[in-house]
């Protein structure tokens, strides 16, 4: 679902994706009250979402209202400028993608595919025009990068708890470390302030 009020927009987005065979719009809405209507009806899989929209609800509360109806549904917040609130807010609020408008078509391409796999996307020209953003925090341990490498791939603990051979419970409290550390709320802020740290690249994700 594409959810933008500049039809010009959601026209090229439309036209971009439908070229995939694997990829169809199964609607278009011009703001967060018209996605909320119709998100039953139409049945996403992912939304691509301005932040910025017309009426009452913004993209951050239209977010959070998405995952309220519909938690399976992974949303993409794409946005004219970059605003570190505003994508820590986003992503707090259940995002698992975070593009600029501006990007290149395979950065957004790329950006669905994952997403829609549960696996969280920042657009690498977000990460690089936030690098002169970083502030202290604490260091985290080898171990911990190794966990934050797995949670950025999308992981569940399980998952991480087999590949690093640790107990389940081992990795919970390493997570735990990591959110604190990375002062984030969730999995994706964590990837985001690893990657604005220099802790992880991106390269490391594919």
């Amino acid at each position: 679902m594409l959810v933008d009020d500049h039809r010009v927009v959601t026209r090229s987005l439309q036209a971009y994706l439908e070229s995939f065979d694997d990829l169809t719009v199964v609607g278009v809405a011009s703001s967060g009250e018209e996605a909320l209507d119709h998100v039953d009806e139409w049945k996403p899989d992912v939304v691509l979402q301005d932040l910025l929209l017309p009426g009452g609800i913004d993209g951050i509360e239209t977010t959070r209202r998405l995952l309220a109806r519909r938690p399976g549904v992974k949303v993409i917040a794409l946005t004219a400028l970059v605003d570190e609130p505003r994508m820590m807010a986003v992503l707090r609020a259940g995002a698992l993608g975070y593009v600029r408008k501006d990007a290149d078509p395979e950065v957004l391409l790329a950006a669905v595919r994952r997403v829609a796999a549960g696996r969280p996307y920042i657009d690498p020209g977000v990460t690089t025009h936030l690098m002169h953003a970083v502030t202290a925090s604490d260091e985290l341990t080898a171990r911990e990068v190794e966990v934050m490498r797995e949670l950025a791939r999308g992981r569940s603990n399980k998952e991480i708890a087999v590949s690093l051979a640790i107990s389940e419970e081992t990795i919970k409290t390493h997570v735990g470390h990591v959110l604190a550390k990375l002062q984030a709320d969730n999995r994706t802020q964590a990837l985001v302030q690893a990657l604005k740290r220099g802790l992880i690249a991106l390269e490391e994700l594919e």
